[in-house]
């Protein structure tokens, strides 16, 4: 039985976020929630991301969606009408299309724009067990929103040469959003993706993590692994499209550690 479903209790909200492109945030954003999903959680999916790349990476088509993260945002739509089952078992998603840079912009005039998603979120957070919310890669009305609503954040880093740089600035709107209006925001953790065991590089950027991160840092780290690149394209997750490759096996056991990480 699933500990977390137990009694009328409000979903984990975790925000998966990195101002950096590129890093593997999308992708662990999309695998992690499978893998919760997969071992019995109700998972809902946010995509938040204006290039929408979870909603495609779940085989959405985007051409065809009535309620998107924009109209809910801009509050002529409820979550409820905006979610989603996927064809994977336990695992929902609220899409979003490139429109939502336009809404972006809009409510930034608007009232409460800082906490739309919690507002959202907050409606249907007893059906869930697990809400992940891909943030968009920048430091962005969004992405704030996301940090607002979110009890945790995860933060993806890419072992490469400027890994840590721009770290700092997140890690300062994190403080100010803890001053501020979520005073319960935690580091849930940070994951080294994109990591070669063959190279001296990579080895010396996870170091660097360890030395500024601690325990923070999950134990598993994600390989660049093709099986990964090439899933998306498939609209699936990395487990269902072959869960016996490399990135598959690092993605199940991340998504262990972040159920242990949770739950205590």
């Amino acid at each position: 039985m699933n500990p977390m479903s137990e009694g009328n209790k409000q979903a984990v909200i975790i925000a998966v976020t990195n101002q950096k492109g590129g890093v593997g945030k999308t992708t662990s954003a999309v695998n992690i929630a499978y893998y919760l999903a997969k071992s019995g959680h109700k998972v809902l999916l946010v995509d938040l991301d204006p290039q929408g790349n979870a909603s495609s990476g779940l085989g959405i088509d985007k051409a065809n969606l009535p309620v998107t993260m924009g109209e809910v945002l801009l509050q002529t739509a409820s979550m409820e009408q905006a979610v989603l089952q996927t064809e994977h078992k336990n695992l929902w998603l609220a899409p979003t299309t490139s429109h939502l840079a336009n809404v972006e912009a809009e409510i930034a005039g608007m009232d409460h724009k800082f906490t739309r998603l919690k507002s959202a979120l907050g409606s249907v957070a007893e059906r869930y067990d697990v809400i992940i919310v891909d943030s968009p890669p920048s430091l962005s009305l969004l992405t704030v929103n996301g940090l607002i609503a979110a009890k945790y954040v995860l933060l993806p880093v890419q072992a490469e040469f400027y890994a840590l740089e721009g770290l700092g600035q997140l890690l300062e709107t994190m403080k100010l959003v803890r001053k501020g209006m979520n005073p319960s925001l935690e580091l849930l953790g940070v994951l080294p993706t994109m990591t070669d065991s063959r190279t001296t590089l990579s080895k010396q950027v996870h170091d660097e993590i360890i030395k500024h991160f601690a325990e923070k840092v999950f134990q598993t780290t994600i390989p660049r692994n093709i099986r990964l690149a090439e899933a998306p394209s498939h609209g699936e997750p990395v487990g269902a499209y072959d869960r016996w490759s490399k990135g598959a096996r690092a993605y199940k056991a991340v998504a262990k550690e972040v159920a242990e990480r949770i739950a205590q």
